[in-house]
C-alpha cells in the first residue's frame, strides 16, 4: 500500500526489543504522553481549583471527543480505568437470583469469566460457556455468501445455549485468546428478539474496528483504551444503555456527586472515586488526533497486512491454520496462529510459556502464547511502528527454537 506510518520514534518504544503485543499493552506516542503528564502537572499546580473548577469540564470535553469516536451519546458513557472497572461494574449492577444463568463462550477472557463467576456464586446463579471453538471452515469464501453463513454459525453456536433462564450474554467484539472479530451487532440484534441483555467486551475493538455503539446497540459495553487507540495506561470507558443508568451502582462508594456543584448525573458515582489522577482520560482526545492525522483507514490496512503477512509466515512454519479466514472481517491487527501439537510445551500455572519466555530472553521479542479451546496459539499483535522485518525476526527465532 501507498503509506509511509510515523517513524518508531515517535515512541519511546526500547531501541533493542521486536515489540509484537501491544494487544496487551500498548504503547502510546510520545505526543500522547506529553498530554497526559501535562494534565498531571496542571493539576498538581493548584489541585483544589483542579478538581472543583476544571476537572468536569475538561472530562465533558474529552468524553465528547471519545462519544464522538465510537459512535455514541456522551450522556451515556463514563471514563473508568479499563475494561475490568467496566466489566466489574456491570457486574455489580446485573440482578441475578439463585438458578439464573450468565451466557459467555469459549473465547471468552479469563478474568471475565472470573468476575462473573464470582457474582454468579453470590447469588446460586451460574456461568454456562457456550462452545464456539474452531468455528473456521475452508469451504467458506470470502464473498457475501460465505460471510454470511459464518457469521450465522457463531451467533447459532452462542444462542443454541441460551435458556429461558440466561439473564445476560457476555461476549467480546475481538476476542483476546484467539484473535477473532465476533458479529456483535448481530448477536446484539438476536439477544433484543430473545429479550436477553448483552455486555460487550471491548478492548480490542477501540480504534482497531469502525466501532459505532448506537448501530450495535448492545446494553453495556466496556472497553480499555490503552490497547489499539494508544491512550494512556489507566484510560478506559463503560457505555450503559439509559434505562440503567439511575439504578447504577459504582464498584466504589464515595461522595456519589459532583463536587464542583453542578446537577447530578450518573455518571458522578463513577467520577468522583477520591483524589485520582484524571490525566489518562483527558489525553484520550490526543490519541484520537493522533490516529486521525495519520488516517483511520491507512492504520487498519498496514496494521492488518502486517498481521497478514504474519499468518502467512507462521502458517507455513508450523503447518498449521490460523482458526478465522483470511478477511478483514474477522481479524484485524491481531493474528493467533495454533502452534504445531508436537512442540506445544504447556506452561505451569501462573507461569509465562516457555516459548514466550524463551524468545524474550534469547531474542527479545515480545510476544504472547495464549490458550483457547485447549489449543495453543502465538498471538501476534501490530500497530504503526511494526514493519515485516519484526515478523522475520520472529519466524528466524522459531526457526532456530524448533529447531
Amino acid at each position: 500500500m501507498d503509506f509511509t506510518p510515523p517513524p518508531r520514534s515517535a515512541w519511546s518504544i526500547q531501541d533493542d526489543i521486536t515489540y509484537l503485543n501491544h494487544g496487551s499493552f500498548g504503547l502510546a506516542p510520545i505526543v500522547v504522553q506529553e498530554c497526559r503528564e501535562e494534565w498531571s502537572r496542571k493539576l498538581e499546580r493548584n489541585p483544589m481549583d483542579f478538581f472543583l473548577r476544571e476537572m468536569e469540564p475538561a472530562l465533558d470535553e474529552a468524553m465528547a471527543s471519545l462519544s464522538k469516536f465510537v459512535g455514541a451519546d456522551p450522556r451515556d458513557m463514563v471514563f473508568v480505568d479499563n475494561a475490568t472497572v467496566a466489566m466489574n461494574v456491570v457486574a455489580e449492577n446485573i440482578e441475578l437470583k439463585a438458578g439464573d444463568e450468565v451466557l459467555l463462550n469459549d473465547h471468552e477472557y479469563g478474568a471475565v469469566f472470573r468476575i462473573w463467576r464470582q457474582k454468579c456464586d453470590q447469588v446460586g446463579a451460574r456461568v454456562v460457556s457456550a462452545r464456539v471453538g474452531n468455528f473456521s471452515d475452508p469451504q467458506d469464501s470470502t464473498n457475501d455468501s460465505g460471510q454470511t453463513n459464518m457469521t450465522r454459525r457463531v451467533v447459532n453456536s452462542i444462542f443454541n445455549a441460551v435458556t429461558d433462564k440466561t439473564r445476560l450474554i457476555v461476549v467480546s467484539h475481538i476476542t483476546s485468546p484467539s484473535a477473532i472479530i465476533f458479529p456483535v451487532a448481530e448477536i446484539c440484534r438476536e439477544a433484543r428478539e430473545r429479550g436477553i441483555p448483552v455486555c460487550i467486551d471491548g478492548p480490542h475493538a477501540i480504534a482497531m474496528r469502525d466501532v459505532n455503539l448506537t448501530k450495535i446497540d448492545c446494553d453495556f459495553y466496556c472497553a480499555s483504551l490503552h490497547k489499539w487507540l494508544s491512550a494512556p495506561f489507566g484510560s478506559g470507558f463503560l457505555y450503559v444503555k439509559r434505562k440503567y443508568q439511575q439504578r447504577l451502582k459504582p464498584h466504589m462508594i464515595s461522595w456519589g456527586r459532583s463536587l464542583g456543584g453542578r446537577d447530578e448525573r450518573w455518571q458522578d458515582h463513577i467520577n468522583w472515586l477520591g483524589t485520582r489522577d484524571p490525566a489518562p482520560f483527558l489525553a484520550v482526545p490526543a490519541a484520537i488526533s493522533f490516529l486521525e492525522v495519520v488516517g483511520l483507514e491507512s492504520f487498519r490496512s498496514w496494521t492488518h497486512e502486517i498481521a497478514r503477512y504474519a499468518r502467512e509466515k507462521l502458517e507455513r512454519l508450523f503447518d498449521t491454520k490460523a482458526w478465522v479466514p483470511d478477511s478483514p472481517d474477522w481479524y484485524g491487527a491481531m493474528i493467533a496462529v495454533p502452534l504445531p501439537a508436537s512442540d506445544v510445551k504447556k506452561a505451569k500455572p501462573n507461569a509465562m510459556h516457555p516459548l514466550q519466555q524463551q524468545l524474550w530472553e534469547r531474542y527479545q521479542i515480545e510476544i504472547p502464547i495464549s490458550e483457547c479451546c485447549g489449543q495453543s496459539f502465538i498471538r501476534v499483535s501490530c500497530h504503526l511502528y511494526n514493519t515485516r522485518d519484526d515478523i522475520d525476526r520472529l519466524i528466524d527465532a522459531l526457526s532456530k527454537l524448533m529447531a
